[in-house]
């Protein structure tokens, strides 16, 4: 099994260090992700990953913060939609502070876990290209580093989907890894796996986030947690635009 100082952890996904692994640099018209790859790597792991990572926002203040500030915004009694729930920690969270969420996961493994674990959330299986919800549906949206799994290439219809479901003025808040790097997986927690994950440019994501019809409003830098491995994050809050 994956020592967990090995595992680079965020909520929603993971990404493996040291110099086993392999690192590659892709362009913005790379090949379109294999998403069936991602969707049976973490239909793999569910559960280890649901028990090691269940309460991960306990010492994450400054994520709680920006969720918080989300779920204030939202519409009373609108739902949040948590994109790439993975088992649903976050979606949990936002729940537990009264906030009706839904939690979307290309993953059913993951899906069954979150809903034998989170009851109090609404989760549905889907895929960030096509995602299942109405129009307007959201009165906000969060995806925490959940978009590292999207080719470049993809980006543009990934927040064009999440435009569609977000009602107009509603805040989307995402978090990911700052860099170019690309890093495949091939063991992770016990479990043969095949999953790549991306590290984002911040100008390239508030980029793509605006010519899909948002207006970024903040973006916010920083250095890792004491307890995860280092990296820079960011953070961008945007708002759906009419």
């Amino acid at each position: 099994m994956t020592a967990i100082s090995d595992v680079l952890r965020v909520p929603g996904r993971y990404l493996l260090t040291g110099q086993r692994q392999a690192v590659h640099t892709f362009g913005m018209d790379g090949p379109i992700s294999q998403h069936h790859t991602v969707r049976q790597s973490y239909d793999a792991v569910a559960e280890e990953y649901l028990e090691r990572f269940r309460n991960e926002l306990a010492g994450k203040p400054l994520d709680r913060a920006l969720l918080a500030c989300c779920a204030e915004e939202a519409e009373d009694g609108a739902p949040v939609a948590d994109l790439g729930c993975g088992p649903g920690q976050v979606a949990a969270w936002l729940a537990g502070r009264g906030v009706a969420s839904v939690g979307i996961d290309l993953s059913p493994a993951m899906i069954a876990a979150g809903r034998k674990d989170y009851p109090q959330v609404e989760f549905r299986q889907g895929d960030f290209l096509g995602l299942p919800a109405t129009d307007g549906e959201f009165a906000a949206a969060v995806a925490f580093y959940s978009i590292i799994h999207l080719q470049p290439a993809e980006l543009g219809r990934a927040f064009g989907e999440i435009h569609r479901v977000l009602r107009p003025g509603a805040p989307f808040l995402v978090a990911f890894h700052i860099g170019s790097e690309v890093r495949h997986l091939a063991q992770w927690l016990g479990h043969e796996v095949d999953v790549d994950f991306r590290f984002f440019e911040p100008s390239d994501i508030a980029e793509a986030m605006e010519r899909a019809g948002f207006r970024v409003e903040m973006r916010l830098e920083r250095l890792s947690y004491p307890q995860e491995v280092q990296t820079r994050r960011a953070y961008l809050l945007a708002r759906r635009q009419p």
